[in-house]
């Protein structure tokens, strides 16, 4: 670990504090249908913006980075997510519902951003480690993320919005600081193929996009359906979140050290174990809702999370050329966040229609991801040297 350089501690730093003082994502929908007195159909438009724009952002924020610089595109969107997000409460209902999908775009693209940057800061074929750095930064203030913000919407909203953009402004000024330049990208005419053309000629990725967007629809049950499948059946809400607790603390504990000891393997054979221990983890759910049970598929699926999502970020990432980087994080950002807007409708309408087939079914699709991974690895997928020498100096340099 001591080799992984300055530059991806930088980001995993920023990542730890954004994620323990971002307070918006999870209690904008509270704050629009209490202090703003919103009906719930509007707050759902608002809200449902805010997914859209970071949605697309996801998708089409790369392009920036891989045109201006990352780490120009990171400080600019950062800035635009801090000032909005710290100018919320004062904002007029219409000037919010224009501007809740801007944010979301930029905040993706503020992601997709930082996620190239810590891939350009390594080797291709040694990105699972850095990445696991910074997932593991995230996931750690994700658990004091919640709870913070629940004792200050109890005391005033208005501190939610407050301290979230401050933080994001305050992380912002010191990644100016102490991130180190860039090279200034390729001129356009040197710049080989595009994006499309690039995935279109990599067939072994062509099979994995599918897998990776089947088993995050699967996985994203865990936040739509699971709860309630687990309240229908005389569960306390207690129960389900002692479940999310067992994830996340299973994956600050495990997952760098997994990531470790298996990085050395090729990467789409453990892809396809995670994903088929996320299919085996749902069909738990489906033997029965008793408490050992319950937890007992939670610890199966999580160790399939563990395996998969590091691996499949560095995989995508590895199989990019080096002006395109970006435009590949966000391809797999948009590909992995897709059940955020596809899982709640698809296992609702599943457990409307018939409930005792949602989990199997999650089962079959998920196996049947980790199967389509197992076979892409059959087909050669090209790799490509980084291109950002310079981000591999342990030795920050002034900002520009």
């Amino acid at each position: 670990m001591r080799d992984i350089p300055r530059i991806v501690w930088t980001l995993a730093a920023g990542r730890f504090v954004n994620a323990a003082g971002t307070f918006m994502y999870f209690y904008l929908f509270l704050y629009l249908t209490g202090p703003r007195d919103l009906p719930i159909g509007f707050a759902g438009l608002i809200s449902g913006g805010l997914g859209a724009g970071m949605l697309v952002g996801n998708f089409t924020g790369g392009w920036f980075g891989d045109h201006f610089g990352h780490r120009r595109i990171l400080l600019v969107s950062s800035a635009f997510v801090g000032l909005g997000t710290l100018a919320i409460p004062w904002l007029p209902t219409a000037v919010l519902a224009v501007g809740m999908p801007l944010l979301g775009y930029a905040g993706a693209t503020s992601g997709v951003s930082q996620g190239a940057l810590v891939a350009l800061a390594v080797p291709a074929g040694d990105r699972r480690r850095s990445v696991a750095v910074t997932r593991a930064a995230f996931n750690a203030g994700c658990v004091i993320g919640p709870p913070l913000g629940a004792l200050l919407s109890a005391y005033d909203f208005t501190w939610l919005f407050v301290i979230d953009g401050a933080v994001t402004l305050l992380v912002r000024a010191a990644t100016a600081r102490l991130l180190p330049t860039e090279p200034p990208p390729a001129p356009r005419g040197v710049r080989a193929h595009g994006l499309w053309r690039s995935v279109r000629t990599d067939r072994a990725l062509l099979l994995l996009l599918p897998a990776i967007v089947v088993v995050d629809i699967v996985y994203r049950q865990l936040y739509s359906t699971l709860p309630v499948y687990l309240r229908d059946h005389g569960q306390p809400i207690g129960l389900y979140a002692a479940l999310i607790a067992l994830g996340s603390g299973m994956i600050l504990i495990l997952e760098i050290p997994a990531t470790m000891a298996l990085r050395r393997l090729p990467a789409l054979g453990i892809i396809g174990a995670g994903y088929a221990l996320v299919g085996l983890g749902f069909g738990l759910f489906g033997l029965g809702t008793a408490s050992w049970l319950a937890v007992a598929a939670m610890v199966v699926l999580t160790m399939g999370e563990i395996l998969y999502k590091t691996t499949a970020t560095a995989h995508v990432l590895d199989a990019a050329p080096p002006h395109l980087v970006g435009r590949y994080q966000g391809l797999y950002t948009g590909a992995a966040t897709s059940g955020s807007m596809l899982a709640p409708p698809v296992g609702a309408f599943v457990y409307s229609v018939a409930p005792a087939a949602l989990w199997p079914l999650c089962a079959v699709a998920a196996i049947g991801a980790g199967v389509l991974a197992w076979r892409s690895g059959r087909v050669a997928t090209p790799r490509h040297e980084p291109a950002l020498a310079a981000a591999s100096d342990p030795a920050p340099k002034a900002a520009a």
